[in-house]
């Protein structure tokens, strides 16, 4: 069995989520106070799904000490828009950001994806291990071979998605619905295009691989 730490201040929508998960052998635990959740005995979790907008501590607070102290995959779910609480996130850690409102098959697609990387010994933490890939997330900055790539908002969260997600196929839906500026980017790319661009900075066509029907994987 699964079990999954998640800190919600909304009961009725995480007993939604719980009850969808549990036809996968999925365990949800929630807790509407993040005090509470963190004093939950995190470590005996695989996984925290994790609100942002809580009572008495903001979840990026929330986030980082997950992190710090236990180093937890942390999946973000929230309505909060904010390009900035993307980044933000991600810096500190987390492993995905899944906008409000969503599918729970969404949801659990992307907790199998993460805890498959994480059997797989590819570690926790928002950088990918140096030794294992030619990609390193610090920070707002992604490094590949050891250069820190030049890149726009949309690009970062695109790139950043896919090496978060290295070797798994990333639908088109899941790629947009995780970028909160490729529909107002200043110059209105596409996601094909943006794709392209990334590309063309990588000087490797080969590195982001189009699945037809589908969308993208890093390999």
């Amino acid at each position: 069995m699964i079990n999954i730490l998640m800190i919600e201040d909304d009961p009725e929508f995480a007993e939604l989520l719980s009850e969808y998960l549990s036809q996968f052998d999925i365990k949800v635990t929630n807790y509407e106070d993040p005090f509470l959740g963190l004093s939950a005995g995190v470590k005996k979790f695989d996984l925290v799904i994790l609100d942002l907008t809580l009572p008495g501590m903001d979840g990026l607070e929330v986030c980082e000490e997950l992190v710090r102290k236990y180093d937890i995959p942390v999946i973000i779910s929230s309505a909060r828009s904010d390009i900035n609480d993307k980044v933000q996130s991600f810096e500190l850690g987390a492993y995905d950001y899944l906008p409000k409102p969503y599918d729970p098959k969404e949801m659990y697609a992307r907790i199998m994806a993460i805890l498959n990387r994480v059997n797989k010994g590819e570690g926790k933490g928002s950088a990918v291990n140096a030794s294992k890939s030619d990609f390193e997330i610090k920070g707002d900055t992604i490094y590949y071979k050891g250069e820190a790539l030049s890149l726009t908002p949309a690009e970062f969260e695109v790139l950043s998605l896919l090496v978060k997600n290295q070797g798994i196929t990333q639908s088109r839906e899941q790629i947009i619905n995780s970028s909160a500026t490729m529909s107002i980017d200043s110059q209105g790319k596409s996601l094909d295009v943006i794709i392209s661009k990334i590309r063309s900075k990588l000087g490797d066509n080969k590195r982001i691989q189009a699945v037809r029907g589908v969308g993208y994987k890093l390999v």
